[in-house]
């Protein structure tokens, strides 16, 4: 029996999205409920993987089934694909899975040929919409099908407005549009040498493969990537009757959202564009209408909308993004989907929801990405600096961001490769540019509106953006923007404010936002739900403080090394590791030791009673001394010049003696970590010895304590049963000295595989074990971090030799078995063993839910990722009870 890939509206259901993809879906549950949706059919994503099996052929049984479901729609509109008298015109759009807006492509008014675009003509008595539609599908087919660059049909359509005297493409006529299509068809046949193809039948064949074949385009592969789409959903394909927004003044198109995408606010919020098709509003070509002004010209369409708006939103409980199509004064509705949205307006949107009984706590808290809460603590534009305001357009995508200017996007992406802060400046962005949207601070633009291209991907991810500046006079091929009298050039310094729209002359100062109420709830009903706790990893106590005003339960990892790292230290330091003999070291570290003691101070004080993991010295001594290059640079200029201080010069023979007896040929692997705490037991006394006595003058302040000292590198239990010792000793000498009673407990970081394999014994001698997982993906790999990442991961996630960057993303069946393990070994020999993780991986979504999955007591993460792991936290909890796993989360 043949398999079923072609389905009519009427035949699928909402929940088909995986075979029928978003938009098609979606427009069957339209279809069902009886909205004014132009009817049409959907080839499915199992046709698209079949089509990629065959060789990117597409197969006789498919389009066999294309063509009795044209005949279908042939019978239910009154209309002939190919006939002269009434043609039946079709859209072919593609449709994933997951919604990527303009990142594959569409052809519009296919059926039209020399025949049948003079029989519309007759058909509507409107040569020049005829003629109008007929242009835009040879320039669509051209630039999607034949390969010809959009540019070039763009060039003609400019040759005849400036010969005509034309400002606008409404002001040509049929006659001009004539002139133009058969310049579009000599264009093709010198491009291509071929003829235009006439037979609409071919047209459409031909269509649905370069449809499925844009599924693998550049700009889809870099947005699957950046949203982690996976490749193997394939599109599917939507065919519809086409309706026209551009037959004259009684007619339109528009793009609205149930919600204000930016804001979050419950307002209609949208454009549209008389006499126009759909792409003239997402393209950018034109700036639209505000939608409230619909109201005012067609008052019955806008008050249908605006309740069809409403059933939507309610039925899919959810803000929703809303194509429509107004031909001769009929209302229709093309496609509805999830609205993209900031940050502050998915917080806002979900709060709003569950006060106004639309959807649930839960359902509040999965609807918000985590990731997205990073876009809220992005900074906006000091409100006590002087702006020099140079242009205004729409706000289009809030934050701010200051950056040189650029004009394309290759060059976006060069600059911030090398470190140079952008801003990307077109005259409109296409989804060719999304990699230098990527890589700019900022996006603006002289055209398009706040649902053009721009706008929608700037939008999700987090970048400020202004579009629709019309001031801005772009000249790029100059590469300058004229603004009135002032004209700026690439390289030139700018900033903008996205959520005002001003444009801003030079670079302002930045400062950190503030978090709305909408905020602050959400994150309170995930602190409710959650059970693994969230911990910060800061060593000062300014990040402290920012840790817990951002909802840290405590610290869970305090890197001292940071700490003797300060300027102000660092010849201390270096006396420590150069001295020759203990008792030179002990007086140097004697200097260390009440430095260190207001550090751990200033940390307890602000935690305030929370627990502290502190770290003892981890990294190998070199990394305190002078690069040896630079040394020996240095030094071969003092032995060469006579006028050389002689004292100084003895101490720089002796300075690189000393580093060249450090130097390692692997220091991951070398004297690090309890290695140096064995060798030199004197430095981690003096760290646990500075440790309790800043914990005793907390206590005898009344401020409660509770430190947890981690010895790092552990492999052997030999090696942490020596060192606690030492700790405890230490402890001991410091109570019997204060005459306090210090609670502490002592554990260990488990990031080398032996650790993992032995964490029965381990736990012998650990209150707690915390998982490095940085320094365990690379002794599990066999990858050094800096240079696995610069020279052949970008290339092994680019190849899906690895599904993700384990440096960024935990692997869970490599090194997250290794957790499990040490997770599972320790408490069968320590029940209450507590259990964390302190690695980069702390702070990401779908390591989080491996963590939760493992029954970890706590993550810990960076201070501004807090809010997302709290959130991340209380999301693994609500899959768990619908039984959905860490490997599940990229489908949901």
């Amino acid at each position: 029996m043949t398999k079923k890939v072609v389905y009519l509206f009427r035949e699928g259901r909402a929940d088909m999205k995986f075979l029928l993809g978003g938009k098609g879906a979606n427009l069957a549950e339209m279809t069902r409920s009886r909205l004014p949706v132009p009817p049409g059919f959907t080839i499915s994503t199992e046709a698209c993987s079949s089509f990629f099996a065959a060789n990117e052929t597409l197969t006789e049984d498919t389009m066999g089934q294309v063509r009795a479901a044209i005949r279908q729609l042939e019978t239910e509109t009154g209309k002939r694909l190919g006939d002269s008298q009434n043609p039946l015109l079709v859209s072919v759009r593609s449709g994933s899975v997951f919604s990527m807006p303009g990142m594959m492509d569409t052809i519009l008014n296919l059926g039209l040929n020399d025949e049948t675009a003079e029989g519309l003509a007759k058909l509507t008595r409107n040569p020049r919409f005829a003629y109008d539609c007929y242009r835009r599908f040879i320039q669509m087919f051209g630039d999607v099908v034949l390969g010809v660059d959009y540019y070039h049909f763009e060039q003609i359509i400019h040759s005849r407005k400036e010969a005509q005297g034309y400002k606008q493409d409404t002001e040509m006529s049929a006659e001009d549009w004539k002139w133009v299509i058969g310049q579009f068809k000599s264009l093709i046949r010198e491009k291509t040498k071929k003829e235009f193809p006439q037979d609409p039948e071919h047209q459409l064949k031909q269509s649905i493969i370069a449809v499925f074949q844009s599924w693998n385009n550049q700009r889809a592969q870099i947005y699957r990537k950046i949203h982690k789409i996976p490749d193997h959903l394939g599109t599917a394909v939507n065919i519809q009757m086409m309706v026209f927004g551009n037959m004259g003044d009684d007619s339109g198109t528009g793009v609205a959202f149930t919600r204000n995408p930016s804001t979050g606010e419950k307002e209609l919020y949208g454009e549209f564009l008389m006499n126009a098709q759909g792409e003239d509003v997402v393209a950018g070509v034109r700036t639209p209408q505000p939608i409230a002004r619909l109201k005012q010209q067609m008052p019955a369409v806008y008050q249908q909308f605006q309740e069809i708006c409403n059933l939507l939103e309610q039925h899919y409980h959810d803000m929703q993004d809303i194509e429509f199509t107004v031909e001769r004064g009929q209302l229709y509705i093309l496609q509805t989907r999830a609205g993209k949205r900031t940050a502050q307006a998915a917080v806002k949107i979900a709060v709003n929801m569950v006060e106004e009984g639309i959807i649930d706590r839960d359902q509040a808290l999965m609807r918000v990405d985590p990731d997205q809460l990073n876009q809220m603590l992005h900074r906006r534009l000091d409100p006590e600096a002087k702006l020099t305001v140079i242009a205004k357009g729409l706000p289009a995508s809030p934050g701010a961001a200051s950056g040189k200017i650029v004009f394309d996007a290759d060059r976006a992406e060069k600059c911030a490769h090398d470190g140079t802060p952008v801003i990307l400046v077109r005259p409109e962005t296409t989804p060719e540019d999304i990699h230098g949207i990527l890589a700019a601070q900022g996006i603006l633009t002289s055209r398009g509106g706040m649902t053009s291209h721009a706008a929608v991907v700037a939008r999700g991810m987090g970048k400020a953006c202004i579009c629709g500046c019309e001031q801005l006079e772009i000249d790029l091929r100059k590469k300058e923007v004229a603004i009135g009298e002032l004209l700026l050039r690439e390289g030139d310094l700018i900033s903008i404010d996205g959520s005002t729209g001003q444009v801003i002359q030079g670079e302002v100062p930045l400062i950190d936002p503030e978090l709305s109420a909408e905020f602050k709830q959400l994150l309170d009903w995930a602190d409710q739900v959650r059970t693994l706790q969230v911990r910060a990893n800061a060593d000062n106590p300014e990040d402290s403080a920012k840790a817990r005003e951002l909802g840290a339960e405590g610290i869970g990892l305090c890197r001292t090394e940071h700490m003797f790292m300060e300027a102000g230290r660092v010849p201390i330091v270096q006396q420590m590791i150069l001295a020759e003999t203990r008792d030179e070291r002990l007086q140097a570290l004697q200097k260390l030791l009440p430095m260190q003691k207001e550090d751990f101070k200033g940390i307890f004080e602000v935690m305030a009673g929370l627990p502290v993991n502190i770290r003892l010295l981890d990294p190998p001594l070199h990394e305190f001394l002078p690069n040896i290059e630079d040394l020996l640079v240095e030094l071969t200029k003092m032995q060469m010049d006579e006028q050389s201080d002689r004292t100084e010069l003895i101490r720089k023979e002796a300075l690189l003696r000393k580093v060249r007896s450090l130097h390692e040929f692997n220091p991951m692997l070398g004297h690090r970590g309890c290695r140096l705490g064995l060798i030199y037991p004197e430095i981690y006394k003096m760290q646990a010895e500075a440790i309790f006595l800043a914990a005793a003058e907390c206590l005898k302040q009344g401020i409660q304590v509770e430190p947890e000292i981690m010895i790092p590198l552990v492999g052997h239990v030999n090696e942490l049963r020596q060192m606690r010792e030492l700790v405890d000793q230490a402890a001991e000498e410091v109570q019997l000295k204060t005459g306090c009673t210090i609670p502490y407990t002592v554990g260990t970081m488990i990031e080398v595989p032996r650790a993992a394999l032995t964490a029965g014994e381990i736990a012998e001698e650990a209150d707690f074990f915390s998982f490095g997982t940085n320094d365990l993906t690379q002794t599990t790999f066999g990858y050094s971090r800096d240079d696995a990442e610069g020279k052949f991961l970008h290339t092994y996630v680019e190849n899906k030799i690895l599904p993700d960057n384990p440096f960024i993303t935990l692997d869970t069946e490599g090194v997250g078995q290794l957790v499990r393990m040490g997770v599972e070994q320790g408490r069968m020999k320590k029940p209450g063993l507590k259990t964390g993780i302190c690695g980069e991986h702390g702070g990401e979504k779908r390591s989080i839910q491996f963590c939760h999955e493992v029954d970890l007591n706590y993550v810990s993460c960076s201070p501004f990722r807090v809010p997302l792991a709290r959130l991340s936290a209380a999301q693994a909890v609500i899959r768990a009870r619908s039984g959905q796993s860490q490997k599940e989360m990229q489908l949901s």
